[in-house]
């Protein structure tokens, strides 16, 4: 995968069942209301099309595709179709850092200025507005851990929440990072800018991944996409996963849209073409495509505590560690988080190094287990793995951005809804 291409073999992998539901302990009358529920969607325009798969133990027990993955070219989607998955990338950056820590390359208290020395004097807002904000410096150092849980204080520019976020705007971060900038330049760029809040105090949805991501390159002394290619996917089989699509692979790569104000039905977005050149900067927090096939590969590997096929990419422990609340005193996100959008809901749900985890289904209002952790991308892609019942499951659209239907709850709900046994 050169250049951190998407790559194209002379045989791709697809899923495909491999066992009887039934068998498996699932109603498979149930598992087509699944189909029939996002058909709908299809039907009405309000998505181009979409697939799903699921596994139990293992095993692939349903999988299911509709409508097209290019509209105005008139292409299905197919077992091979290449998707943005945007901040389903930042599992994946948090499992190469913890493959670094691991090694004993880092703690998880360490400042991230060790590695990284722009972080050595940063400020927090207190005051103001963006154009005349009032900063002091942090009582706190932004921490590994910080990074890995979104709690360091850092944002997004497209949260339209805060003063901070006008100031992401402003040095032009919003969906997408500033022409002709790398990940060290932009992480430069964010450690002159004031932090939301003291480090460790509270959860916001941000850049954290993409700093961890620069801290993986300084680790490893390589570009993150090639950290990705030999720790990662190489060892996987996960061979169409990269951070941008080359021409022979171009037909596969579905369209990118957005939902019509007026209409609600799905229009192509400007941004569709962008995953057809290398990026600038390398996004560890966003910037992956990848197919059903190869994110099911590293979903498994986590259901299996970091093996799979016999190649182990983490151990066991490192894994539940990973997948436990790390947020300030066992708190779920309704109680830390800022109030603003996210890849996963907050009451009754935590944060690992890298997750969402369920804390309480019951609050979550989604059927659940206990432990089930999850995360999803900008454009309603989303995964969950169910530890306790061993399941895997995945969805794949192009609808950005991911706020816009609950895609993410309804398929969890008609998911279990499917498990009798």
């Amino acid at each position: 995968m050169p250049g951190g291409r998407a790559g194209k073999t002379t045989w791709m992998p697809v899923l495909d069942v491999q066992q009887d539901p039934d068998e498996a302990g699932f109603d498979a009358s149930r598992l087509e209301r699944i189909s029939r529920h996002f058909q709908r969607y299809v039907d009405d325009g309000r998505l181009p099309g979409w697939s799903m798969a699921l596994a139990r133990a293992g095993q692939i027990v349903h999988t299911a595709t509709s409508g097209r993955r290019d509209i105005e070219s008139d292409l299905p989607v197919e077992g091979d179709t290449l998707w943005r998955i945007y901040s389903m990338t930042k599992p994946v950056t948090s499992v190469a850092a913890m493959q670094l820590w691991e090694e004993g390359r880092f703690e998880l208290k360490d400042p991230v200025s060790r590695f990284l020395p722009e972080w050595e004097d940063v400020r927090v807002f207190r005051e103001g507005t963006s154009l005349k904000p009032l900063a002091t410096p942090a009582r706190e150092p932004v921490r590994m851990w910080h990074l890995l849980t979104h709690t360091a204080g850092l944002t997004y520019g497209f949260h339209y929440a805060h003063p901070v976020d006008a100031l992401y705007r402003a040095q032009g971060f919003e969906w997408t990072m500033p022409d002709g900038v790398d990940l060290a330049g932009c992480c430069a760029r964010w450690a002159r800018l004031p932090l939301l809040f003291e480090p460790g105090t509270e959860w916001n949805y941000s850049v954290a991944t993409d700093v961890l991501g620069r801290v993986v390159e300084v680790l490893s002394r390589e570009p993150l996409d090639r950290v990705f290619a030999k720790r990662i996917f190489a060892p996987l089989g996960m061979s169409s996963t990269g951070f941008s699509v080359g021409e022979d692979d171009a037909h596969r790569l579905a369209a990118l849209y957005t939902p019509d104000p007026e209409t609600g039905r799905a229009r192509r977005s400007p941004l569709s073409d962008q995953a057809l050149r290398p990026p600038d900067c390398l996004s560890g927090g966003g910037g992956l495509i990848s197919t059903a096939w190869d994110y099911y590969r590293f979903a498994e590997m986590l259901r299996r505590g970091g093996e799979l096929d016999g190649v182990r990419i983490l151990g066991p422990r490192t894994v539940r560690y990973m997948t436990r609340n790390h947020l300030p005193g066992g708190r779920d996100l309704e109680a830390i988080g800022r109030p603003l959008f996210a890849e996963t809901t907050f009451d009754g749900v935590g944060f690992g190094l890298g997750f969402s985890v369920t804390l309480d289904p019951v609050a979550n209002r989604v059927l659940a287990s206990l432990g089930e952790f999850a995360w999803g991308g900008a454009a309603s892609t989303f995964f969950f793995v169910d530890p306790t019942e061993h399941l895997t499951a995945l969805f794949f659209t192009q609808l950005l951005p991911s706020s816009t239907y609950p895609v993410r709850p309804l398929l969890r709900q008609l998911v279990y809804q499917a498990l009798v046994g």
